[in-house]
């Protein structure tokens, strides 16, 4: 992995998007997340587009995961989302703003459709992937098969209480969702994970300098051949070898964007 540590979050969403943008400008296919981190790096993003500096209107894009039960309308699902955060203010074709259907009749068969559909697409060029303080990726949570794919996953009840933000009570969050699998997102050209925050710390340290496990999903990204962590200090702050990765960053050959 490439660990790329910086001193704040804005310094974070910036470095992100400069990824992102090239991408975007390339027409590539996209694979987007919701979540509280990601946010500031879509806002940087809108704001080069104002600026004519990124354009999104020949790419593609497919969202991580969605909740079971909500209807594609209301607000905290994340169809609704990914548009009010970010897609609705570039010039994406929202046609091609692909997501799982969460309020299918059946869902499962609805998760196979769709991973079938990335698949078809000719798989993502860069997921956008954020950490669960306990180490979740997507909805995959601890004790998650490492292979698996598109599929219907139970919340794990620390994940309940920390999306109980974005809801009027912890009772309206929704217990189950569909996600895209480890395997699924591991097919990805590259994957570009971020963390801020002290609570997501001890989980950067696991996905990074931990076994490869089930405990820890995140720890997926050690298999894959260019996977870009980027967090801040204070979600660095438990790693062993911080230095080593800071000088790492500095020295690093140049290696290309596609590779």
């Amino acid at each position: 992995m490439e660990i790329l540590i910086r001193s704040t979050p804005a310094e974070v969403a910036v470095e992100a998007a400069n990824i992102f943008a090239h991408y975007a400008n390339a027409g590539s296919t996209l694979g987007l997340a919701t979540g509280s981190t990601p946010v500031a790096m879509y806002k940087e993003l809108i704001a080069r587009y104002e600026r004519g500096e990124v354009s999104f209107a020949d790419s593609r894009a497919f969202l991580l995961d969605e909740y079971i039960g909500l209807e594609r309308t209301h607000e905290q699902s994340y169809y609704s989302t990914i548009r009010r955060e970010f897609t609705s203010h570039v010039d994406f074709n929202d046609d091609l703003v692909k997501s799982p259907a969460g309020d299918a009749d059946d869902p499962a068969a609805a998760a196979a459709t769709y991973d079938k559909a990335i698949r078809d697409a000719g798989g993502v060029d860069i997921q956008l992937l954020g950490i669960g303080a306990n180490g979740h990726v997507g909805f995959n949570e601890p004790s998650s098969s490492l292979t698996s794919r598109t599929h219907v996953t139970t919340l794990h009840p620390q994940t309940v209480n920390d999306n109980s933000r974005f809801f009027d009570t912890v009772d309206e969050v929704p217990r189950f969702a569909v996600t895209q699998g480890l395997g699924t997102i591991n097919e990805a050209r590259r994957l570009l994970l971020l963390a801020t925050g002290s609570n997501k710390a001890n989980a950067v340290r696991d996905m990074v300098e931990g076994p490869l496990s089930a405990h820890c999903p995140a720890s997926i990204l050690q298999l894959h051949q260019h996977a870009t962590v980027i967090v801040d200090e204070s979600a660095a702050s438990q790693l062993e070898d911080r230095e080593y990765y800071i000088f790492a960053d500095q020295h690093r050959p140049h290696r290309p964007l596609f590779s």
